[in-house]
């Protein structure tokens, strides 16, 4: 199969294979490398950009949106052939290297999440999360999976809240390269989920911690004073009994 891309003069489409992209990312990659930098790249190892819980649901979410759709497909061709030859997350922030005609600098930028839905986040997943390992494979129930996806109310960014800019000569305000990038988020999820929380700003041990503490609440409420007694069928000293 082959694809197009722009050649820099004039904007003209120039052919170039699967093989010849996987070969010009490879040597692109190597001069950066010999300079000191290491990269990151995405490596796909089957045919699923992700198959984790947080991976898919990344893809998902882009998906689900008119604005996305019908400018990604583009982007998950370039992913599979190796073009994404770096790509780094952090707060509210992705930065990538993509393999074109050039090399091309993808920068994404995702609004942090607002302290109001992330706290009803917290809420409604409180006493529901077991431990961080539990949230990060995604074995949770269905009313706490609901919670962090719904699109509305969810900790997944919609449209309105991702800005991004490409070092490519493409018009398209979402060109293959950052759609590439974008996709590529959801493969490093499936290694890394715990990034998900540090792009959304949020800290992943706040929405746990707040789930053992409300099902603390009813074990210390149970071991207070005379309930004591019935538990360990024991009976208390209360000090010494008045006189009749």
């Amino acid at each position: 199969m082959a694809y197009y891309d722009f050649d820099g003069y004039g904007g003209f489409p120039r052919y170039i294979s699967v093989a010849e992209r996987r070969a010009k990312a490879l040597k692109q990659a190597r001069k950066l490398e010999k300079r000191g930098r290491k990269l990151e790249p995405v490596i796909l190892t089957g045919q699923r950009i992700a198959s984790s819980f947080w991976g898919k649901e990344w893809g998902k979410n882009l998906e689900s949106y008119m604005d996305f759709s019908n400018r990604l497909p583009r982007g998950r061709t370039y992913l599979r052939s190796g073009a994404v030859v770096d790509l780094r997350i952090g707060a509210g922030q992705i930065d990538a290297l993509v393999a074109g005609s050039s090399l091309y600098e993808v920068s994404v930028c995702i609004d942090k999440l607002a302290r109001r839905r992330w706290g009803a986040v917290i809420k409604r997943c409180a006493g529901r999360i077991d431990s961080v390992v539990g949230l990060l494979q995604g074995r949770l129930s269905e009313a706490v999976l609901e919670a962090l996806v719904d699109r509305r109310s969810g900790l997944f960014p919609a449209p309105k809240e991702i800005d991004f800019t490409c070092s490519c000569p493409d018009s398209a305000s979402l060109c293959k390269h950052i759609a590439a990038v974008l996709y590529g988020v959801g493969a490093r999820l499936d290694k890394k989920p715990e990034l998900f929380f540090t792009l959304r700003s949020v800290a992943l041990e706040e929405l746990v911690a707040k789930s053992a503490l409300r099902r603390a609440a009813p074990a210390k409420e149970a071991l207070d004073g005379g309930s004591l007694e019935g538990i360990f069928g024991i009976e208390l000293d209360r000090g010494p009994r008045r006189q009749k």
